[in-house]
């Protein structure tokens, strides 16, 4: 897919409205905040029209030069862009959009509204979005662009292809950053529902951001049935695939994020995903069986009890009993001192 880059006076860098959340005298833990409700933000009809008034490090898509192609999926196409003016890298995620796909642009205006309201060194900074959906020269019903913090490495799959596994002190940092960057969202009622490698990014010295958030939600206080499949199944939770079998009616959807979290981290130290044998079909039957009946999680035979019991806090099947990442930021994996641990640095740097 070929991004025309134009230069058009209705291609200014959106300014977007989350409602705050409230006001709170304590950082609650997201279980404590699961009955209390908010209102999902409304999603903008026409948001071309808004200009970001933030001082300005990128007023227009003119001023990005594209390099290479960095990825697919999800229906667009992530470049790395060069700015001529402040001569900084970017990434550049722009979703293409027909002319009838307003049920498809809803998600990605939502995506915006997130990504324009979160501030976090855990979380993949967004610089801008611009929208040319609403230009009458728009081709096709015209994109959705977003200018992103570059992550020079790349995601933790990148470097778990490279070096197949990580060790538990280099897990324990990663951990913490993703919890640090889970608590942060949840405690703005944020539901990511997608934690896996391929959206842990790191950037050239090894610290791990969460991106895309292209199927999270504002949470409103009920599990909404109707787009629990959003996310890629084999990290989701039981809950979430089988709800009638796992009470997911009624269930605390943060919860869902620290299931995913666990995969990942068990991953991560057997160098493959870990819910079913290296052999088998990753179908969704399988997927299915090996996250809701399963009943032995396997752990390696040298995991240390820190570990293995951290992620059989996680990867609790009964979403009740399931930790909640307060808890989790407290568990001694990841409070651990390791000696001379840099997280992932040691891995950028041989790579």
């Amino acid at each position: 897919m070929t991004l025309v880059i134009r230069e058009r006076r209705h291609k200014q860098a959106l300014k977007l409205s989350l409602p705050k959340p409230p006001i709170q005298s304590s950082s609650p833990s997201p279980s404590s905040n699961f009955h209390h409700k908010i209102h999902m933000p409304t999603l903008l009809p026409s948001p071309s029209f808004h200009v970001d008034s933030s001082p300005g490090i990128i007023k227009n898509l003119c001023d990005l030069k594209k390099l290479t192609v960095l990825g697919h999926g999800n229906g667009g196409t992530v470049y790395k862009v060069y700015h001529k003016k402040n001569h900084s890298f970017y990434a550049l995620k722009v979703l293409r959009f027909n002319k009838n796909a307003i049920g498809i642009r809803q998600p990605a205006t939502l995506e915006a509204e997130i990504l324009k309201r979160v501030d976090s060194p855990y979380i993949v900074r967004c610089h801008a979005v611009f929208d040319n959906g609403t230009c009458i020269e728009a081709e096709n019903g015209g994109d959705i662009s977003f200018v992103m913090e570059y992550m020079e490495v790349g995601s933790l799959h990148d470097v778990l292809r490279q070096h197949h596994r990580l060790r538990e002190e280099v897990i324990s940092v990663l951990a913490k950053r993703v919890l640090e960057g889970l608590n942060y969202l949840h405690g703005m009622h944020i539901v990511h529902r997608d934690i896996k490698p391929s959206n842990l990014l790191v950037n050239d010295k090894g610290e791990v951001k969460i991106a895309d958030f292209g199927v999270s939600h504002v949470v409103e206080g009920r599990f909404e049935g109707s787009d629990s499949n959003a996310g890629t199944c084999a990290y989701m939770s039981p809950e979430r695939v089988d709800p009638e079998r796992w009470g997911g009616e009624n269930a605390d959807e943060f919860a869902g994020d620290v299931w995913s979290m666990g995969v990942v981290m068990l991953e991560c130290l057997l160098g493959h995903f870990p819910l079913i044998g290296p052999g088998q079909r990753p179908d969704w039957a399988t997927l299915m069986c090996a996250i809701c009946f399963a009943e032995k999680l396997e752990m390696p035979e040298k995991a240390s009890p820190e570990f293995q019991n951290f992620v059989r806090r996680c990867l609790e099947k009964d979403w009740r009993k399931r930790a909640t990442v307060s808890e989790l930021l407290h568990h001694p994996f990841v409070k651990r001192n390791w000696c001379c641990s840099s997280g992932l640095g040691d891995y950028v740097l041989q790579g």
